[in-house]
């Protein structure tokens, strides 16, 4: 495990592994980005001298473990990907969204009176095992060459190809109406978000996701990521708070939905 203090000392010319503990909002390319910034300024090269990528996305409304690889250890990333993933999960049951988390805003209502802990047991067991899934519109999967989000955001119909998965664990943490909460271990290419719509299709209701938080990539923990604002105060870089504040906003603007929505019940 690397220690904070000796970030600076670190060779990310000839390659280093870096675990980082995803802020809220924040896209994980934003999160690179950021990162290959200030370690440029920090060496005195240019940006375009320094290989910087991640190994698997995660989600702007998701936190957790993302695995970040510079110079030639960029050339690890393939691999991390193929290794088996760990998440924390909490759906609200009951409603549907377009992107099927707390990015948009509430389309449709479900009953969930029918909905008891044995039915969630009986429904999520039929989820382990090789499943087919669709992938969710608002996702990076490119249609045409272009990301299917693109193109749902302009309102198009947005047509995906069916993808094999395996799941191998679904763990309940925490079962009461209308919030399920579950721990799932997968394969690469899953979608937490399109798992959540499928599960409350199963259960003859809806839902989506109001959290999700990548805990393990293979051996990788998320106990041992940096947290992102104070990795990058080791180089005198300050996180304004302008740069997510306003996202911050608009996601507590969607969950009071989620408020309003409970009330109902």
């Amino acid at each position: 495990m690397k220690e904070l203090k000796d970030v600076q000392s670190l060779d990310y010319q000839q390659g280093e592994i870096l675990l980082f503990d995803k802020p809220l909002c924040w896209t994980s390319f934003q999160v690179v980005g950021k990162i290959r910034y200030v370690l440029c300024k920090f060496l005195g090269i240019k940006t375009k001298n320094l290989k910087v990528g991640h190994a698997g996305t995660l989600d702007p409304m998701a936190t957790g473990l993302l695995v970040v690889c510079t110079g030639k250890a960029t050339k690890q990333i393939e691999q991390f990907q193929y290794q088996t993933k760990e998440y924390v999960a909490t759906l609200h049951l009951g409603a549907t969204t377009p992107s099927f988390d707390t990015e948009h805003e509430i389309d449709a209502y479900f009953p969930t009176e029918h909905i008891t802990r044995e039915l969630v047991d009986e429904v999520l067991s039929k989820f382990v095992g090789t499943i087919e899934q669709i992938p969710p519109a608002f996702s990076a999967v490119k249609v045409d060459g272009q990301r299917a989000f693109a193109l749902a955001r302009q309102g198009q119909q947005v047509d995906l190809k069916t993808k094999t998965l395996v799941i191998d664990e679904i763990e309940v943490l925490h079962f009461a109406l209308p919030e399920l909460k579950i721990r799932v271990v997968c394969s690469k290419g899953t979608y937490i978000r399109a798992l959540a719509r499928d599960i409350g299709v199963a259960l003859k209701s809806g839902a989506y996701l109001t959290a999700l938080r990548r805990v393990r990539i293979g051996d990788f923990s998320v106990e041992d990521a940096f947290d992102l604002g104070q990795y990058l105060g080791q180089f005198g870089v300050e996180l304004q708070e302008e740069e997510f504040g306003a996202k911050l906003s608009d996601r507590k603007n969607r969950l009071s939905q989620k408020k309003d929505f409970n009330k109902k019940l």
